[in-house]
């Protein structure tokens, strides 16, 4: 079990993990070993996710979701395999607790209060005054 919140957990087996070779760092170990990870998780048909969650976590992922709703997160950041799963699965995890909270209430409109649009056209007016003495002298 792959706890994401308090009350969100994931099934093992809901992951699946692909090891191949990365680029960058590696030195020697570059063209032998498979350090880079490649993440599975597939949102559409997760019994472990309630619909809200889902519809959200498919708007975040947006370009790395496939066609069939698999989520794909690549890790080749650091040299160990290890590293690179745990930061694959990191990143999984950041993004489903993203989409598990709550979207914010929407914004209530309100108006300026009479003392706000005094002070502005107060700051308009000395604004004013300042550009209108870089002027010219006017000449008699």
């Amino acid at each position: 079990m792959i706890r994401v919140t308090p009350t969100l957990f994931l099934e093992d087996s809901e992951v699946s993990l692909e090891f191949l070779r990365a680029s960058g760092p590696g030195g020697q170990n570059v063209n032998k070993v498979e350090s880079a990870v490649r993440l599975r998780f597939d949102v559409r048909h997760s019994p472990s996710l309630p619909d809200p969650v889902r519809m959200r976590l498919e708007r975040l992922a947006c370009s790395r979701l496939t066609k069939d709703g698999v989520l794909i997160i690549e890790a080749q950041r650091h040299r160990t395999q290890e590293r690179n799963r745990e930061d694959a699965l990191d990143r999984l995890l950041d993004l489903i607790r993203e989409a598990a909270a709550p979207p914010p209430p929407p914004r209530r409109k309100t108006k300026p209060t009479l003392g706000s649009k005094i002070r502005r056209l107060e700051g308009k007016k000395l604004r004013g005054g300042v550009k209108a003495l870089r002027g010219k002298p006017l000449q008699d």
